[in-house]
């Protein structure tokens, strides 16, 4: 019962941490993004906590952990969403593929992961997309996506059979948000003003980058919870190499991409240096608790050099990611996945490829799934603000409110 105890204390501690990643999202995205549209932001990211945790509790936890599958793809619980009970044993887990915590405990984490998901895809659509239209999204691929492609891996579904590895979800959580923003900005075309009429891109600086940089040291101590947490335990030794591994790759990346911006742009590029953070967090997640500290530099070091030449790839594809979603969470997902074949306890060809297939597996799902979900919003409501909105601002045509009303007096005196 005492180690009970203690495991439970660390992973609600980790949930905590989790959950203050959320308004580390929000700082970042409002940060990199227009005065006009903070309240917008703020509000997608107040939304996708409250309907993420309660959609998961109706829908997305049993379904992302049934007791078996079909035909080893489908969740049998897809037959059946509401009103299942997931089995319980005087509160306690009572589900095989883990012991050690409450079954309370595992929802509330498991439930701050699926919301994260939604939130990569908040700040690649941010500032053109209609409030109503992101809102039925995130809770049908809260419902649904997310978990089902959870299920395959870490529900013992037939990429676990495989032997697929991914630790706390470079692809299952940072990529299924990846595929869908990537989808998203796709069919949402860009902001007014990002490219020019000779289709060359045009800076639209964000208005806060000390509260961009705030958003970005406050999730890298989250991942202290995404990553220390999802070991499962408070045992000694793993917590404490994958909390090393994850700080390595963190400051390899944004040194990494700070050199390489500084060298191939000849200027210091803070936000470059704050992606470069982030990409190599995404990058150690798939095996944060596989790789010694030296493997984790090294895969820092990439993700740096990633962010820098994907943010650069995404606006010769004439894409519009204001926050640089699709770099860090997608490409660098994929990178630190296939890492895991690569470097650590597991490389090897054949880890690789198993590791290569359940990239491929999971970005066709998500992809075809948003492309499905967007394209039929986009045929009813519609996804896209019009142009005067956009010009004048999502917060005062969707919301008639000014997140700085008092600066706003005070520069019209």
């Amino acid at each position: 019962m005492e180690v009970l105890t203690i495991n439970n204390v660390w992973m609600m501690l980790c949930t905590a941490l989790v959950f203050f990643m959320h308004l580390g999202f929000s700082l970042l995205e409002v940060g990199l993004t227009r005065q006009k549209n903070a309240i917008n932001i703020l509000f997608k990211n107040v939304f996708i906590i409250c309907s993420g945790l309660l959609i998961y509790s109706l829908i997305g936890f049993n379904l992302m952990y049934p007791a078996s599958f079909l035909y080893g793809i489908i969740p049998d619980y897809f037959l059946g969403l509401f009103g299942i009970q997931a089995p319980m044993v005087e509160g306690f887990l009572d589900l095989t593929y883990n012991e050690g915590y409450t079954f309370y405990t595992d929802f509330l984490f498991q439930g701050m992961f699926a919301a994260t998901a939604a939130t990569i895809v908040s700040g690649a659509v941010a500032e053109r997309i209609k409030l109503s239209s992101f809102m039925i999204f995130a809770m049908v691929y809260l419902a649904i996506v997310y978990p089902i492609a959870g299920s395959w891996k870490w529900g013992g579904g037939f990429l676990d059979e495989l032997g697929f590895y991914d630790f706390a979800g470079s692809t299952l959580v940072h990529s299924v948000g990846g595929w869908a923003a990537l989808i998203g900005i796709y069919l949402l075309g860009a902001r007014l003003g990002k490219f020019d009429k000779n289709g060359i891109s045009q800076a639209i600086p964000g208005h806060n980058i000390p509260l961009a940089t705030a958003g970005v040291f406050i999730l890298w101590l989250g991942w202290f919870g995404f990553n220390g947490g999802s070991v499962l335990s408070a045992d000694p030794s793993l917590t404490s190499i994958t909390l090393v591994t994850t700080c390595l790759a963190a400051a390899a990346g944004g040194i990494s991409a700070f050199l390489f911006s500084t060298f191939r742009y000849k200027n210091y590029d803070l936000t470059m240096f704050l992606n470069g953070i982030l990409g190599g967090l995404v990058g150690i997640t798939a095996g944060a608790d596989q790789m010694s500290p030296t493997d984790a530099v090294l895969i820092g070091l990439v993700s740096g050099v990633i962010i820098v030449l994907g943010v650069a790839l995404i606006d010769k594809l004439k894409l519009d990611d204001p926050v640089g979603a699709v770099p860090v969470h997608l490409i660098c997902g994929i990178w630190g996945t296939l890492a895991v074949g690569i470097f650590g306890n597991l490389a090897g060809w054949d880890q690789f490829f198993k590791q290569l297939a359940g990239v491929g597996v999971i970005g066709a799902f998500c992809c075809i799934s948003a492309l499905l979900i967007f394209y039929t919003i986009k045929s009813t409501l519609g996804l896209r603000m019009d142009g005067l909105s956009e010009t004048e601002g999502l917060d005062l045509h969707e919301h008639g409110m000014d997140a700085y009303a008092e600066f706003g007096v005070i520069q019209e005196k």
